[in-house]
């Protein structure tokens, strides 16, 4: 994981590379088999995260199992903050910029699962412990998004963009796009 202002190496199996802007909460206590109204009581803070993934277009007729376009070194960047006062975990403002345009503007009010929701399901048959994360999903506005409506390939990201994740209480969160070095 990679954190504020920390460089991210564009993987070396990528064609397309993407960034997707996401709230993210805290567990703040032991939570198994939560039922949804006692799951906001498990939500100790949030922050902001950036789900980086490859959107590789490979034609293969075979792909490995394994949910390669999101598993590679420095996959994931959180911060710059935790925030733990009070807040609504449906109601967390998430903005994404690139090289200075705005790319995502959208609430946690509009997730198809509310964080409620996704920890009801998911502690049925996974024990969450203070500290672990669950991510919430992307809004629209990726460059996936933009190429799917027309827009062209060329709002993936190459070595050089700036992503910026973030949150009004949480920060910036603020990655560049690196080549992978020769070893």
């Amino acid at each position: 994981m990679k954190g504020p202002d920390d460089d991210v190496t564009y993987p070396s199996r990528a064609t397309r590379f993407d960034y997707e802007g996401e709230a993210v909460v805290v567990i703040g206590r032991h939570a198994a088999d939560v039922s949804l109204g006692e799951a906001n009581a498990c939500f100790r803070g949030y922050s902001v995260l950036n789900d980086w993934s490859i959107r590789n277009d490979t034609g293969q007729p075979r792909v490995m199992a394994f949910n390669l376009p999101k598993n590679f070194d420095g996959s994931t960047s959180l911060g710059p903050a935790i925030v733990v006062d009070e807040f609504d975990p449906q109601a967390i403002p998430v903005q994404t910029v690139v090289n200075g345009e705005p790319r995502q503007d959208y609430s946690t009010r509009e997730m198809t699962f509310s964080f409620a929701e996704l920890l009801e399901f998911l502690s049925r048959d996974f024990t969450f412990h203070p500290g672990d994360l669950i991510a919430g999903g992307t809004g629209a506005g990726t460059a996936m998004d933009s190429a799917r409506a027309g827009g062209g390939l060329d709002r993936y990201l190459k070595a050089g963009d700036v992503v910026e994740v973030s949150s009004p209480e949480v920060g910036t969160l603020r990655n560049r796009v690196v080549a992978r070095q020769a070893t």
